[in-house]
């Protein structure tokens, strides 16, 4: 009988050890976590992430491909308490930086994640790096964690897919309109001046920053397609074949050099047009300078002739006078 009683007691022990003790678990402040319930994630009533905001981006055709059932999503915190049926998946949505080279499936591709290569529209194969920013979606961790198998290769994968198409098929916006004597692809005293236009790697460098803003607006499905957010894209470097470099290096020169030209030229007439133009006022104001007294002077007359009728003749008379005060020899015509 104590035997038996110690037995049972020693599978208590064992049960509340094993099945009571070891369900308390914990979630990190930089994780969230699914519950599942003999295979069954805990959904949110018969929601999906068609019902979601992050899947205003899909078009009709990936709405029907990418509908995951909203999953309930365990915030940080605890201690929290599972059966021992139930299993928990915990997942870090910390923002991770990976090369945008980096194949997660093939460590070596890339040149070893290092340049990722792409076709331009001129048929120059280019090298191309930067850096891309990604975090889990807990809004759609159903896809993350059930619904594809390395969500990370799918993203790297649609992310190049789209850089490259975009590569391919990149042309500059139209540029504004310039004088005839301008050559093509040249704003004179404009940023873009230093870089040919026509060319599509010089219209690459150029809008970098465009290409980047179209990079991020075509990438905000991913977290909708596969439970990942890309944050940001940062392309900083866009290198064309060693065999094409020199060459575009010399017409990117010889275009610098026409370009400043121009700008000189340009500097040179603004500046003799101001001086014309400064010219111009001071003669102008010389002219009202001399002008100025006789008109004052004319005024002056016309309201003393409204003054009466004599009043005009009496003030010549006294400005006669004046002047033979001051004069040293008077000449007087001889009246027959």
């Amino acid at each position: 009988m104590p035997l038996l009683l110690g037995c049972i007691a020693g599978f208590i022990a064992w049960f509340l050890a094993r099945y009571l003790v070891a369900g308390l678990y914990t979630v990190n402040q930089n994780e969230r976590a699914v519950k599942t319930s003999f295979g069954r994630a805990q959904r949110v009533a018969e929601l999906t992430t068609l019902q979601d905001p992050i899947s205003e981006s899909l078009n009709e055709d990936e709405k029907t491909r990418y509908a995951y059932p909203q999953v309930r999503v365990i915030p940080p915190g605890g201690p929290y308490f599972k059966w021992p049926w139930e299993r928990v998946y915990k997942v870090s949505i910390a923002t991770e930086t990976v090369n945008m080279a980096w194949d997660p499936e093939d460590r070596s591709a890339n040149q070893s994640g290092t340049i990722l290569e792409a076709v331009t529209k001129d048929q120059l194969n280019t090298g191309l790096t930067g850096q891309i920013r990604y975090r889990v979606s807990e809004r759609n961790l159903y896809a993350y964690v059930f619904g594809v198998k390395q969500p990370i290769a799918h993203v790297m994968g649609y992310f190049v897919a789209v850089l490259r198409e975009r590569i391919s098929n990149f042309e500059a916006p139209a540029a504004p309109a310039v004088s005839a004597t301008v050559p093509p692809g040249i704003v004179p005293g404009g940023p873009d001046a230093t870089i040919v236009t026509g060319i599509s790697i010089n219209d690459i460098r150029k809008n970098m920053r465009d290409l980047n803003e179209h990079m991020d607006k075509e990438c905000r499905s991913s977290a909708a397609r596969y439970g990942m957010t890309l944050d940001a894209s940062l392309i900083t470097g866009i290198d064309p074949p060693p065999e094409v470099d020199s060459a575009l290096a010399a017409i990117n020169t010889a275009y610098n050099q026409v370009s400043s030209d121009i700008s000189l030229a340009q500097a040179a007439a603004d500046q003799k047009i101001v001086q014309s133009r400064r010219a111009v006022e001071i003669e102008t104001l010389r002219a009202q300078a001399e002008v100025e007294p006789l008109i004052r002077q004319a005024a002056q007359l016309a309201e003393l002739k409204r003054s009466g009728p004599g009043v005009l003749a009496t003030y010549v008379r006294n400005v006669r006078l004046s002047l033979y005060e001051r004069a040293q020899r008077i000449l007087l015509e001889a009246r027959p």
